[in-house]
């Protein structure tokens, strides 16, 4: 049986968080059928590109690995999503430190460019619906992967207590506002929060 030190496990463990992020998606219904190659494919369509892409998902490893090693109540409590080098934490808690703390250890990361902190403090700790949350965010996925005038593929998404916040690269200002509104026609939503920067025109562009 192949033995590992402590030292090699640390060294690999945002690999291994990274690897776990895509058997997860590979297992959902969507990337059962889309498989590996497809998923390249998105990512090259993508505007953060391939390689922007696999930059993204070893920061999020990164992170989750410093969640993991300095408290595991984090990673239960506290979602993220890393689009062009920005980290954007999201989630619910009665702990105004814990949120303090997931912002700090997100900065720590290498690569990171900004950390954006849309964690909920709830001093009554009142607990959010996720099963409605998770609907909210399935909805409005599936509305902009179908929305023609959409480049859905640059959008992340994270619902939380009927909020839904938005990161990602816009191709213009109309498609981030139809993509904001797409959102707001969607049922139990409250809010839309929007970190979505407008893509740079490229030079020479009319």
């Amino acid at each position: 049986m192949m033995k590992f030190s402590k030292y090699a496990l640390d060294f690999k463990r945002p690999a291994i968080i990274a690897a776990l992020f895509l058997g997860l998606a590979a297992c959902t219904p969507v990337g059962v059928v889309v498989g590996a190659g497809a998923t390249v494919g998105v990512a090259a369509v993508q505007e953060r590109g391939i390689k922007g892409g696999a930059s993204d998902l070893k920061i999020q490893a990164a992170v989750l690995d410093q969640f993991i090693k300095n408290d595991l109540k984090l990673t239960s409590t506290i979602g993220t999503e890393v689009y062009d080098g920005r980290v954007l934490l999201t989630g619910s808690t009665t702990n105004v430190k814990l949120a303090d703390q997931a912002v700090k250890l997100a900065w720590k990361v290498e690569g990171v460019k900004d950390v954006i902190n849309e964690i909920q403090v709830d001093r009554d700790g009142a607990l959010g619906d996720y099963a409605q949350d998770s609907w909210i965010t399935v909805q409005l996925k599936s509305t902009l992967t179908f929305d023609k005038d959409v480049l859905a593929v640059n959008y992340a998404i994270k619902t939380v207590n009927g909020v839904v916040y938005l990161i990602g690269i816009a191709q213009d200002q109309k498609e981030l506002d139809r993509v904001i509104a797409q959102a707001n026609k969607i049922k139990f939503v409250r809010k839309v929060v929007s970190h979505v920067r407008i893509k740079t025109p490229e030079p020479g562009a009319s």
